[in-house]
């Protein structure tokens, strides 16, 4: 192993170390430590039970009944550990330049059966349909270097928060009640702000930004934000030129702007070409039937390609009537790196492949890809240019010849159908997005042992 390996082999022992600060007992080190090993260096699934074929191989049996009992019944608290990995990753995200945006967001997580819990026949995005899927809320920082999700939480259907029988089976904690996804957000930007969080500009999509109280509840925050709508919000023009004062929705309003209130306008450099689009903006205020004028003044931003019939998205934003129009449009479509982080969380971390089917063990793993994630990205800049940018942490390690994990189709079915877990669900192929991929540490042309010789450490 070469200088280089080692020096990251340390920083990822030192991260490690300072999460181990978070999770109590020491009883617990030992199992976080494999069990991050486990999401970097295994390929395929990293669910419970590869993960532990992966780091105790001789081991099998009595590995997996630890890392099982370490996320899924250890009583650690995922809010201090992704605290934690909050503070170790914003000073290596800000190296580029500050946190410029809060990112509001949601992910599905595909899942078959409907035991797991939270698991109900509802729209999933990955799919693009309704299908058996859990979906989680979270709250991620970002500028145009690097993001993080910062907060993670399950959105609880309401038929499952009033079903006694199924929260006491998945252990879902009595303080746990049905709340809508606008809901938690604002809790999560709550939390965030009260924990001193360096601010960004909230941005989010048309599912939250059309929620006027999420939008309200910013703003009693004193933020800022970008937020997508639906094309039928209503609204009232303002300002110098506006010839109609009337209540209309922002497709009609786009619809009656004249032709030089269009500008193309670049915001950033894409994978093959430079990302252009036409857009407009008008001072608006959205509009009740009672009290429009005690409204403040906002901004509507309008994107109409030259090659659509008609505008395609509409955000309303809180920020100062003098940010140039450029900046406006490069902060709206900042959102875009939320979908990388879902896309490689899920692909190269194995979010979404959690097959137990409790609470707890279900946001043990999401912290724990988190966690791991966040040292990747602060270790982006570790990189010297002359290594390869496809690498990972540890070398892939591979699994024995014929191994089959339980959840696989292929295994076994359990003597008794009741112990059997959810089938796992499909990979993540999150449509319309086509990542980078992610910088990792280690070249996968290096064959030396590293996650073994850092599992003994």
């Amino acid at each position: 192993m070469d200088h280089q390996a080692c020096d990251d082999e340390s920083r990822f022992a030192q991260y490690v170390e300072s999460l181990a600060e978070e999770i109590g007992h020491a009883d617990r080190v030992v199992p976080l430590r494999h069990y991050c090993v486990g999401l970097l260096a295994a390929e395929g699934r990293k669910s419970v039970e590869p993960l532990a074929a992966v780091t105790a191989p001789g081991g099998l049996a009595a590995q997996h009944q630890k890392l099982l009992h370490f996320v899924a019944n250890s009583a650690w608290s995922d809010g201090r550990v992704l605290a934690k990995v909050r503070e170790i990753a914003v000073p290596a995200i800000e190296r580029d330049g500050p946190i410029e945006a809060w990112i509001i967001d949601d992910t599905a997580l595909p899942k078959q059966g409907r035991h797991s819990v939270g698991v109900q026949h509802q729209y999933c995005g990955q799919l693009g349909k309704q299908a058996n899927c859990q979906v989680v809320v979270t709250l991620s920082i970002a500028n145009h270097y690097a993001s993080l999700p910062i907060a993670y939480r399950l959105y609880l259907p309401e038929e499952w928060a009033n079903d006694r029988g199924r929260r006491k089976e998945a252990h879902v904690p009595k303080e746990i009640v049905f709340k809508t996804k606008p809901q938690i957000a604002l809790d999560q930007l709550r939390a965030a702000h009260a924990a001193g969080v360096p601010c960004g500009v909230v941005l989010m999509d048309a599912s939250y930004g059309s929620n006027a109280q999420l939008r309200n509840g910013v703003s009693a925050l004193a933020l800022s934000y970008v937020a997508g709508i639906i094309d039928w919000i209503k609204v009232q023009p303002v300002g110098d030129g506006i010839t109609s004062k009337q209540r209309v929705s922002v497709k009609e309003l786009a619809l009656s702007l004249p032709k030089h209130a269009w500008r193309t306008i670049t915001w950033r450099e894409g994978s093959a070409t430079k990302l252009s689009s036409r857009f407009a903006r008008v001072r608006v205020r959205t509009a009740p039937i009672r009290g429009a004028s005690r409204r403040g003044e906002e901004t509507l931003l309008i994107e109409w390609p030259k090659d659509k019939p008609e505008p395609t998205k509409y955000w309303l934003s809180t920020l100062d009537l003098n940010v140039p129009f450029r900046r406006l449009v490069d902060l709206a479509k900042m959102r875009w790196r939320i979908e990388r982080d879902y896309q490689e969380l899920k692909q190269e971390i194995g979010l979404g492949h959690y097959e137990g089917r409790g609470w707890r063990g279900f946001h043990h793993h999401g912290t724990l890809c988190i966690a791991a994630y966040g040292f990747l990205i602060s270790e982006r800049e570790a990189i010297p240019p002359s290594r390869p940018r496809s690498t990972r942490l540890l070398p892939a390690v591979g699994l024995s010849e014929g191994y089959r994990p339980r959840s696989s189709p292929a295994a076994a079915r359990a003597p008794h159908p009741e112990l059997d877990r959810d089938d796992a669900p499909p990979l993540d192929c999150r449509t319309g997005h086509n990542a980078p991929a992610m910088s990792m540490l280690f070249s996968t042309d290096d064959k030396a042992s590293a996650a073994e010789k850092f599992l003994m450490q």
